[in-house]
C-alpha cells in the first residue's frame, strides 16, 4: 500500500503512474484504510471488481474525509486473505500521510494511492 505525489496531472482513477511518481507513504499491512480506499475509487468511477493495483487520486478533500474518519474510528473494517489486521499505531502513520498530502497538494502536486498485494 502506497501513496505518492507527482507533478504530472492524473485522472480520479486508473492511470499509469506518472514517471515523476515519488512515494510519500508506505504501509505494510493496513486493511481498513484499503477499504477506505477501494470506496473511494469506487465513489470516483473505478470499474475494477479487485482493487489491486488500481490507482485513486486524492484531493484536499478527500484527504478532509479520511481525517474525519481516523478521527472518529470510522475507516470501515475491511477483511481478506493478504490483508493482516489493521493496529492503532498506524493511526500516527496515517496522520503523517495525510499532513504530507496535504502540504504536496499546496505545492502544486497530485497525490494518489495504489496497492499491489
Amino acid at each position: 500500500m502506497y501513496a505518492f505525489k507527482t507533478r504530472t496531472p492524473v485522472a480520479a482513477v486508473d492511470f499509469a503512474t506518472p514517471p515523476d511518481a515519488t512515494e510519500i507513504a508506505y504501509w505494510r499491512k493496513h486493511p481498513n484504510l484499503h477499504g477506505w480506499m477501494e470506496a473511494l475509487y469506487h465513489d470516483k468511477g473505478g470499474t475494477h471488481e479487485r482493487f489491486n493495483c488500481t490507482p485513486v487520486s486524492l484531493t484536499s478533500e478527500d484527504l478532509n474525509e479520511l481525517e474525519r474518519a481516523i478521527n472518529e474510528n470510522g475507516l470501515p473494517h475491511t477483511t481478506g486473505f493478504f490483508f493482516g489486521e489493521s493496529r492503532l499505531e498506524e493511526i500516527a502513520i496515517d496522520r503523517a500521510f495525510i499532513a504530507d498530502a496535504r502540504a504536496a497538494i499546496a505545492d502544486g502536486c497530485f497525490v494518489f494511492y495504489d496497492s499491489w498485494w
